[in-house]
Order: structure tokens, then sequence, then C-alpha cells
């Protein structure tokens, strides 16, 4: 098992990733926006930022919990590092 730092001390397991976005792009949306703030209601969000975030990345358990961490890096940062860490090829 590998796994992917996103800040603050905080790595998670690959095969827990569900997904990497990019803040900015993807929170032009009026569905994610309301996904976030319904995560941020039910207290799955965890900020691993210290400045501001830009990007989410979506993690799932083995108990199908969702926590949803905001990272300062790069989306394409973390994927790189996902990529290089793992087997997934383009």
């Amino acid at each position: 098992m590998n796994y992917l730092y996103l800040g603050k001390q905080v790595v998670v397991p690959d095969q827990n990733i569900v997904g990497i976005f990019d803040l900015e792009n993807t929170s032009q949306s009026r569905i994610t926006r309301d996904y976030l703030a319904k995560s941020e209601k039910k207290g799955q969000i965890v900020t691993v930022a210290d400045d501001i975030p830009r990007t989410f990345i979506v993690c799932c358990d083995k108990k199908d919990r969702y926590t949803i961490y905001l990272s300062q890096m790069s989306s394409a940062n973390l994927y790189k590092r996902l990529r290089e860490n793992t087997e997934i090829k383009e």
C-alpha cells in the first residue's frame, strides 16, 4: 500500500482516494458548491492547508465513510505524486 502526502503531516492511503479536484475550476459548478457545503455541515471536511486551499481530495475508508481534504497543493502536483507512487498510467 502506498500513501499520498496532502500537507500538515496528513497522509492517506492511495487506495482510499476517490478523486483529486482543482478547487478553482470545480467550485464554479453549483453542484460542487452544494456538495462541499453539505459535507462541511456533516463534519466531513478536513483542512490541511495553511494558506488558501487549491485542491480538494475525496477519500473513502473501508467503512464507506467519506472525508474531504482541502489542500494548498495543486491537483496536478498531487496527481503526479500519486502516479509516481503507484502504477497509474495515462
